[in-house]
């Protein structure tokens, strides 16, 4: 059972993750179409900051999971907290490289999530969800 949510942690963080860069990059391209259309919106920093709150809690909750039943490796923490780190830093950069820190940011994070999930996958030693790793 605790499988089977890992790996749906792992899943959904990737695609929380990818969502919110794609939202990021396109953003200032759909933006002066809005009202074009009839729509507004306000590009809210709030939002951005809640949507990368909540994927590093729910990384950091997957890759627990995995690194304490499964494979006691740490590197997949490393890209997600640098990842985390960077994205959370794209305005430091200056709006010219914004897209490039955010990609940047954004894919150590899915990466961290492939990590943990090929690391958990390839444990020997674990062949039923009721055993833990020597």
């Amino acid at each position: 059972m605790l499988a089977k949510a890992r790996l749906l942690f792992d899943k959904f963080g990737i695609m929380v993750t990818s969502l919110c860069a794609i939202h990021c990059i396109l953003l200032p391209v759909i933006l002066p179409v809005l009202p074009l259309l009839g729509l507004t919106a306000a590009h809210n920093h709030a939002f951005e900051g809640f949507v990368l709150l909540f994927t590093m809690v729910l990384g950091f909750i997957t890759l627990f999971i995995g690194f304490h039943r499964y494979h006691r490796k740490l590197y997949p923490f490393y890209s997600l907290f640098l990842g985390g780190f960077i994205y959370w830093q794209r305005d430091a950069w200056g709006h010219e490289y914004e897209h490039l820190i955010l990609v940047i940011g954004a894919s150590l994070v899915v990466f961290a999530h492939i990590m943990n999930m090929r690391l958990c996958n390839q444990c020997n030693s674990c062949e039923t969800d009721d055993k833990k790793p020597a």
